[in-house]
């Protein structure tokens, strides 16, 4: 396997009497290169200044420093009207992010680039319910190193995110519990780093990476709604609140825990602990059990059942939008945020329980008429990877000084 350069920002000590203007550049270098990053249509050097407010003669000398730095590459130039032919600038390619994703059915590795693109990916679906951390780690770091062997010549992997199904510390470095999975007190860093070769690696939730994914589908780049609250379904139910394009954390990590809200208090006793967990009527496990179908049936297939006629499989769906309804409409209330996002394989099931949720968030929020509540689907099949990578690349379009190649 190639050597990868790692990229690490360097603090620097600024002399107080330089300190404006070196903050006022690195501020600038981020805004340029966000604008870069944001535009659906390359952006000529012109186009960033109409567009930042910056001077043109600022605008060229910071993308000039991007292009020398490695973070922007210049397209082929165009002639697009009188006067000199326009350069089209444009994320670059040859700066990536890894992204890991661990959950009870399935693991995966992916590579994106500066511009939000998938380079490569390795993925498998295992069976992992309580089951030995070396073997799921183990797997994973089989398609980590596959997807280390795609990344373009003389490129750079800036960062790491590993996405898990379960509570992570505040510091990003260890797995606290994941119920699901059955791991507990766990630092997964051992059986990557070595592969990683000094690339950093950080752990979060797997539903809060999702929702950063789906906030900002690419580095820079907005996505089509900065309110909402996530809900990532798989075996069991996992959850985020985003605000102002941000995934909120709460003040140790562990906001988000959508799946393990009550719905039925006393009722179906959850991995967790405690009794009538959302996830207990929501997750996929709870589904198939409910309808009599084995373990290992897909949400998928238990929709194709329920619309074939499968009058257990459809009592079961149906059973899970009302937890989700009631559940998420609690959600709504406190928080004010008019969208909901099914995630992972819950949003195989969008077009059968989205009409229910709907219904019941109009009929159980209290500013249900004075709001346009609306649920979406997530169509990322491994939305934890993808933000795993997203975060990092995100942190060099908010920060491009420090990851300038010297």
């Amino acid at each position: 396997m190639r050597r990868l350069t790692v990229m690490h920002p360097v603090p620097v000590e600024v002399p107080p009497a330089l300190a404006h203007q070196s903050t006022l550049r690195e501020a600038n270098l981020g805004v340029v290169l966000r604008s870069v990053c944001a535009a659906e249509e390359p952006l000529s050097r012109a186009g960033v200044a109409a567009g930042t407010g910056l001077t043109r003669s600022t605008v060229s000398r910071l993308v000039d420093e991007l292009v020398a730095g490695g973070l922007v590459e210049e397209g082929t130039a165009l002639l697009a009207g009188p006067g000199r032919p326009a350069t089209p600038l444009l994320p670059s390619s040859r700066v990536c992010a890894v992204g890991l994703q661990v959950n009870a059915a399935h693991v995966a590795a992916r590579l994106l680039d500066l511009r939000g693109r998938v380079v490569a990916e390795s993925r498998s679906e295992p069976d992992l319910v309580g089951s030995e951390p070396a073997a799921g780690l183990a797997l994973l770091a089989d398609h980590l190193a596959e997807v280390l062997e795609a990344v373009p010549t003389g490129g750079r992997v800036l960062g790491a995110g590993l996405a898990l199904p379960g509570v992570v510390d505040a510091a990003g470095e260890r797995l606290l519990h994941a119920p699901n999975l059955g791991w507990r007190d766990l630092d997964p860093g051992p059986d990557l780093r070595a592969l990683l070769d000094g690339i950093p690696l950080g752990l979060a939730n797997e539903a809060n990476l999702a929702a950063h994914a789906f906030a900002e589908p690419a580095p820079g780049r907005r996505g089509r709604s900065g309110h909402f609250v996530y809900v990532s379904g798989e075996i069991g139910i996992g959850g985020a609140v985003v605000t102002d394009w941000r995934v909120q954390t709460g003040l140790h990590g562990f906001a988000g825990e959508i799946g393990h809200m009550p719905f039925r208090p006393g009722g179906d006793p959850c991995p967790c602990g405690s009794d009538g967990c959302l996830e207990r009527y929501a997750g996929r496990l709870a589904m198939t059990r409910r309808a009599g179908l084995p373990p290992g049936t897909t949400l998928a297939e238990l929709g194709r059942l329920a619309d074939g006629g499968h009058a257990a499989a459809a009592e079961a769906i149906d059973l899970a939008a009302d937890a989700l309804g009631v559940v998420l409409a609690g959600v709504v209330n406190l928080l004010d945020v008019p969208t909901v996002v099914l995630g992972g394989e819950i949003g195989d099931l969008a077009d059968r329980i989205t009409p229910r949720v709907t219904e019941l968030l109009r009929a159980r929020v209290m500013a249900a008429a004075f709001m346009p509540l609306e649920v979406v689907r997530d169509a990322d099949d491994v939305p934890g990877a993808t933000g795993g990578a997203l975060l990092h690349l995100s942190r060099v379009v908010a920060g491009p000084a420090g990851f300038l190649t010297v």
